[in-house]
């Protein structure tokens, strides 16, 4: 069952917005290439310290191995302090 995430990625200050423009290209890319990614889309939204999430998976399982993936990453690491507010939903 395919599951979408949709949210926001919401910097407090310039050292996040730095942190987020230097490593979210390669955070992008990489996911792109996981099994299962069927979409996935982090745009600077019209506020630029919050981002719009846009992700779409092909299943629980795929979006879960890409949070472990995520979790453990470099841009895991240097984003890991930058608030994040999503919801998750499964479609049948």
């Amino acid at each position: 069952m395919p599951l979408t995430l949709t949210g926001r990625l919401i910097c407090t200050d310039s050292t996040q917005l730095e942190i987020v423009r230097t490593h979210l290209p390669e955070h992008i890319r990489l996911t792109r290439l996981e099994p299962g990614c069927e979409h996935f889309e982090v745009t600077q939204s019209s506020d630029p310290m919050v981002w719009e999430l846009h992700e779409r998976f092909a299943t629980r399982a795929d979006f879960e191995t890409h949070q472990a993936r995520t979790k453990a990453s470099h841009w895991g690491q240097v984003s890991g302090g930058i608030a994040r507010d999503y919801q998750i939903s499964e479609h049948s």
